[in-house]
């Protein structure tokens, strides 16, 4: 299922990675997983108990248009309601008590159970709750480039003032600039929304 989700073979880096992570002491690893309708619903639970025994966080994120142009289709996406819904038949989750504050997911604790041990399970529900009024975030890309928002219209270019020799205090200014720019909310299902040009894996996690 991994290979098909992904178009690579690679769960076993995947998990390596999770480890070595772990290892290295970067805890908690947090673990991210869209769910997509008809595809890993089955997956909720079993991903779920696989982070709980190993300490992990799990994050499950509402698939949200950035891929291909007119690809996503809403109908196809597994709300917070329904992936809480599937998760609530097997864990026992109770809200978590620390303020969100400007942080994407929301958590939740979840009971230790016979021989499962506890801990947090966070929702990134972007779509179906956003949580644009209260996102300080902005996102530096692979190539350089500054977004303030991932379905952001524009960015701001930091690669090539830094290659002609930009020092610290420009560079700063160009990304507050930048982040000035940041847009109220995503606009994702108002008409004229407009998907970013460059799909998901060309801005970068």
């Amino acid at each position: 299922r991994y290979a098909a989700l992904t178009r690579r073979d690679r769960l076993d880096d995947v998990l390596a990675g999770i480890a070595a992570a772990q290892a290295a002491g970067l805890t908690p690893v947090k673990v991210n997983a869209v769910v997509l309708r008809d595809h890993n619903e089955a997956d909720i639970v079993p991903l779920a108990e696989f982070c709980l025994a190993a300490g992990h966080e799990l994050r499950f994120i509402e698939q949200m248009p950035l891929g291909p142009a007119a690809a996503w289709d809403r109908s196809a996406m597994v709300t917070r309601a329904e992936i809480l819904e599937v998760l609530g038949r097997r864990l026992t989750l109770t809200p978590d008590p620390a303020e969100r504050s400007s942080a994407t997911a929301e958590l939740w604790q979840v009971a230790p159970d016979g021989g499962r041990p506890g801990g947090r399970i966070g929702v990134i529900a972007s779509m179906t709750a956003p949580f644009c009024e209260a996102c300080d975030r902005t996102r530096l890309t692979a190539d350089g480039h500054v977004r303030s928002c991932l379905f952001a219209a524009t960015e701001t270019d930091l690669r090539s003032p830094l290659r002609a020799g930009a020092d610290d205090a420009e560079l700063a200014a160009l990304w507050r600039a930048g982040h000035a720019t940041k847009p109220r909310g995503h606009d994702v299902g108002r008409p004229g929304f407009q998907p970013p040009a460059r799909i998901m894996n060309a801005i970068g996690g």
